[in-house]
C-alpha cells in the first residue's frame, strides 16, 4: 500500500510540475480571470459544465462566485449547468449531447463567460456548449488536457493539463486553476 500511495503522490506532483513550468498556463488563468472580472462588471454571468467528476469541478466553480471563497464579499453571478429536470428532459426530447447547448441557447448572452470542463476536450456535450457559446457572443474558457481536441480550438482562454493518464491527474490541476482563477477575479473587482 505504501507504494501505490507513493507512486499516486509522485505521479500528482509532477503533474503539477509540469502544468506550473508551463507559462501557457499563468497566461491562459490570467485570461480566464480577466474575461470573468470583465464580464461580472458588465453585468454578465459565468455558467458552467462538465460530465462526472468535471461536473463536481464545475459546480464547485460556481459555487465558490455565489458564495465566498476565503473572505465575505457580495455574491457574483454563476451557474452550473446540473438541473436533473433541464438535463433528463433535454436528453429525452433531443439527445444527451445537446443538454449543455439547449441550456446556452436558453441562458446565456452575449458577454457572459461560459467554462466548460473535459478532461479528453472531446464531450459532445461540452464542444456542443462551446459551439453554442462563441456564436452567441460569449467568452469560452477551455478546461482540458494538452493537445489536439475540439474544446481546445474553441476557447478563448485554453487551461489545458500536460497528462497522458487517467483523468484524475487532469481534474487535480483543474480545481488548482479554479481556486487561482477565483482569487484574481476578486483582485480585479476589488474586492
Amino acid at each position: 500500500m505504501d507504494n501505490l500511495i507513493k507512486h499516486s503522490l509522485d505521479e500528482a506532483y509532477r503533474t503539477m510540475e509540469r502544468f506550473v513550468a508551463d507559462p501557457a498556463t499563468a497566461k491562459a488563468i490570467g485570461q480566464a480571470a480577466q474575461m470573468i472580472a470583465d464580464a461580472l462588471n458588465g453585468g454578465g454571468k459565468v455558467i458552467t459544465c462538465g460530465n462526472g467528476g468535471s461536473l463536481c469541478d464545475a459546480t464547485h466553480f460556481a459555487e465558490e462566485l455565489t458564495g465566498r471563497f476565503r473572505n465575505n464579499r457580495r455574491p457574483l453571478p454563476a451557474v452550473a449547468i446540473n438541473d436533473p429536470a433541464h438535463i433528463t428532459c433535454v436528453a429525452n426530447d433531443y439527445g444527451y449531447d445537446d443538454i449543455f447547448a439547449n441550456y446556452i441557447e436558453a441562458m446565456g448572452v452575449a458577454g457572459d463567460v461560459f467554462i466548460g470542463f473535459s478532461t479528453s476536450g472531446n464531450s459532445e456535450n461540452v464542444v456542443r456548449a462551446a459551439e453554442r457559446a462563441r456564436a452567441k457572443g460569449l467568452k469560452v474558457v477551455g478546461m482540458t488536457r494538452k493537445g489536439a481536441n475540439r474544446l481546445s480550438e474553441l476557447s478563448d482562454a485554453l487551461i489545458a493539463v500536460e497528462h497522458e493518464g487517467y483523468s484524475d491527474r487532469i481534474q487535480e490541476m483543474h480545481i488548482l486553476a479554479v481556486h487561482i482563477i477565483i482569487e484574481m477575479t476578486e483582485k480585479l473587482l476589488n474586492l
